[in-house]
């Protein structure tokens, strides 16, 4: 049987719910500040999702709870996954919808006794209180909303939570790519920037290591024996940082140099870590060409370069979905009087990951904060309401092709 038509919510129907919810919001806000739950903190981590999946489970989420294996000995929290059907098959236009946080911080161990949740005037302050504890709770909230209001009419929601985002997402990667996978839209809650605007698009990331093998030899008796490696990684400095500026929205880093143990012999051999970063995939694949090009023709005779790739994080790239949604975001956020702007950022997060997939994704869907990573990160809680009634409107009309 075919479940019966519900009309669309909108976004002005549960900003009184979001409302309503505004004091215990900032109440839950100060517990999580008060957790230390740096990357490097897994105890800590494990806190915040104990409390993540708590929540989940009250809404009636089927919660997984994942440790990850971390390569090299690298220890972080769990990841989790949160399940919860809805009443919209996909043969009745049901669709799935993937919401992602991050449960990190990037401060150490003591920040959040030595740097406690203040809250002055409508500014929270805190370690993580905008990255991203407060979209992360945003998520949570917009859930809320959604199961008082009885709005069901979705296939499915998604909620991931990962441990480590701030370092790169190196242990979660390969769960939130099976989250994601078979999904039709991704919402990251990150929080939106500082004057208001949604994420469409992030750079990708590789990160490259080029060795650079020479011949030693005694420099003052015998030079002309050995094969300068330092000599040929400099020609390589200048000829890589010479390819920024030939495409748009690619650039190319030098970020670390090494070469030689010795002033007295030739140097035998040198590395380079360098970075790519790119709005496109094939933006990414001329570079690391050229790149590759640079370095199988080496200056000085008898020295040689190898390229070879640490890692990969995708571009979230600017797509007609990724526009269609931007255009429904905006038409919800007119509504509750937003005027929401688009942008694109040369950071990344998980939102790259999902993206890699081939999902549609919108970033900075928590409420409006800034100044992260530093002493001085701010949430603007006067913007709480609004985004999360946003945020849970979105959710409503993502997750059923009846409301598009």
């Amino acid at each position: 049987m075919t479940a019966p038509t519900r009309p669309r919510p909108r976004a002005q129907d549960l900003l009184p719910y979001a409302e309503a919810r505004l004091d215990g919001f900032l109440a839950d806000l100060a517990g999580l500040v008060a957790i230390d739950s740096g990357s490097y903190s897994p105890a800590g981590v494990n806190r915040v999702a104990d409390w993540t999946a708590a929540r989940l489970a009250a809404l009636g989420f089927a919660v997984e709870r994942v440790t990850p294996d971390g390569a090299d000995g690298e220890t972080t929290g769990d990841v989790l996954i949160g399940r919860r059907t809805g009443r919209l098959a996909a043969r009745e236009g049901g669709r799935r919808v993937l919401l992602a946080a991050h449960m990190d911080t990037v401060f150490a161990d003591g920040t959040a006794a030595a740097r406690p949740f203040t809250l002055q005037g409508r500014l929270a302050h805190g370690p993580g209180v905008s990255d991203d504890k407060g979209g992360l709770l945003a998520g949570l909230t917009a859930l809320d909303i959604l199961a008082e209001a009885g709005v069901e009419e979705y296939a499915e929601i998604v909620f991931l939570a990962t441990p480590d985002e701030e370092i790169g997402s190196p242990v979660s990667r390969p769960v939130t790519e099976r989250a994601a996978r078979g999904v039709h839209f991704a919402l990251a809650l990150e929080c939106a920037r500082e004057n208001g605007a949604l994420v469409i698009a992030r750079k990708g990331v590789s990160d490259l290591l080029i060795t650079v093998t020479g011949r030693a030899a005694h420099s003052g008796i015998e030079p002309e024996r050995g094969a300068n490696a330092a000599l040929t990684a400099a020609h390589l400095v200048v000829a890589l940082q010479a390819l920024n500026g030939r495409w748009e929205d690619v650039t190319v880093n030098v970020g670390v140099v090494r070469a030689g143990t010795r002033t007295n012999i030739v140097c035998p051999e040198a590395e380079l870590r360098v970075e790519i970063r790119s709005a496109t995939t094939a933006g990414m694949v001329r570079a690391r060409a050229a790149i590759e090009e640079a370095a199988a023709r080496p200056r000085v005779p008898g020295t040689s370069a190898v390229v070879e790739q640490l890692d990969l994080c995708p571009p979230m790239e600017d797509t007609d979905t990724t526009h269609r949604m931007m255009a429904r975001a905006r038409s919800l956020g007119e509504d509750l009087g937003l005027a929401l702007g688009a942008t694109a950022t040369g950071g990344v997060g998980d939102a790259n990951i999902i993206a890699g997939v081939g999902v549609p994704v919108l970033d900075g869907l928590g409420p409006v904060g800034g100044a992260d990573h530093t002493p001085e990160e701010w949430l603007d809680t006067a913007t709480v309401p609004e985004r999360v009634a946003l945020l849970a409107t979105l959710i409503a009309t993502l997750g059923s092709s009846r409301h598009g």
